[in-house]
């Protein structure tokens, strides 16, 4: 077995770099879906105070972190693209109004929805795909998109109105996911540029606040300033371990460590902040937990398909270049036979 030039072989180290990847994941999800126990603990700040905080010590954290990294060279290359400017400013906006909306809901007693609106994320992102990219759906995914909207509309009856928290948060991911994959920067650059816009309307707003009387920052003690200060580690630290999940797992296990995140806020809903769950949301979450599951399954069963695919054309490409390397050595082997055979006697006429 080949060996790596610590001692270790390749395959160890594969596995111990899969383990990193995997306890990354599990840290990224595992403190967003944590949140709703922060936010909380800002009060008595309202939700569009701790927004702006959000923004403004973002910037502040991965500004930092980009510092000691030495990764500005991005930025100098940004500035001279007026398009990806323009779509990280719509990046910008959209990604406020989720960070506002989700602080709202989990300060008003809506976890549960809010949990929601992250486990139909997949189902709002594959509708868009299909709407706005044409992308083609398989028979499963379709399926799966059905049930979603009828888990929606047994959700509507269930609350008396459509669960608009869980829409909002759904489409506005998705929509944010759509911008971000037409810029195609990393997560810490991206979340840099993206507070940067946001950084100068943050610090307005807060300094209104102040002028008004109404800020909290100052007023509520030295732990309460120091908990609005953290909401920029509390953002930017589940996204520095995402990235160092996304480049050692598969995208497949990425995909089901996602769930994570709504399968804790929910809990955390129903468990620590007692909301209520009457039959018909029940009936809905089942819905599209099962939506999800049909996902998922369907998911797995084309990265298995795919994967032997590739497994078959490689062994296919080895197989094939096996035959014209044993040609190859056939072809010298008879060469160098013909040079070797020893010339016979010369005969001379008589």
């Amino acid at each position: 077995m080949r060996r790596t030039h610590q001692g270790g072989t390749v395959a160890d180290k594969s596995r111990a770099e899969q383990r990193i990847g995997l306890l990354n994941g599990f840290a990224a999800y595992g403190m967003w879906g944590l949140f709703p126990l922060y936010f909380p603990l800002l009060k008595p700040a309202g939700a569009s105070e701790v927004l702006a905080h959000r923004m403004m010590w973002s910037l502040v954290v991965v500004a930092a972190v980009l510092l000691v990294l030495r990764r500005w060279r991005w930025a100098g290359e940004l500035l001279k693209q007026p398009r990806r400017l323009a779509l990280i400013a719509g990046a910008a906006a959209i990604i406020a109004v989720n960070w506002g909306v989700y602080i709202w809901a989990v300060n008003n007693d809506r976890v549960v929805e809010a949990s929601l609106g992250y486990f139909i994320n997949p189902l709002v992102t594959i509708a868009m795909g299909v709407l706005l990219l044409k992308e083609r759906l398989r028979p499963v995914q379709w399926a799966a998109v059905g049930i979603g909207l009828v888990a929606v509309l047994v959700l509507a009856v269930g609350y008396g109105r459509p669960p608009w928290i869980s829409l909002v948060l759904a489409f506005s991911f998705g929509t944010y996911g759509l911008i971000k994959k037409k810029v195609n920067l990393g997560g810490l650059e991206s979340l840099a540029a993206e507070t940067a816009i946001q950084f100068l309307p943050a610090v307005g707003y807060l300094l209104w606040l102040t002028s008004q009387g109404d800020s909290t920052f100052t007023t509520e003690g030295p732990g309460h300033t120091a908990l609005l200060a953290a909401t920029g580690i509390v953002t930017a630290l589940p996204l520095v371990c995402f990235g160092a999940a996304a480049i050692r797992v598969p995208l497949s296990t990425i995909g089901l460590l996602q769930y994570l995140a709504p399968v804790f806020q929910f809990l955390i809903g129903v468990l620590h902040f007692a909301e209520a769950m009457p039959p018909e949301r029940w009936a809905g979450f089942a819905l599209v937990w099962l939506a999800l599951s049909l996902l998922t399954w369907d998911a797995l069963r084309t990265a298995r398909r795919t994967a032997r695919a590739l497994r078959a054309t490689a062994e296919a490409r080895g197989t094939a270049q096996a035959d014209t390397d044993a040609h190859a050595d056939a072809d010298a082997d008879a060469v160098r036979n013909v040079e070797t055979v020893p010339a016979g006697p010369v005969r001379t006429k008589p």
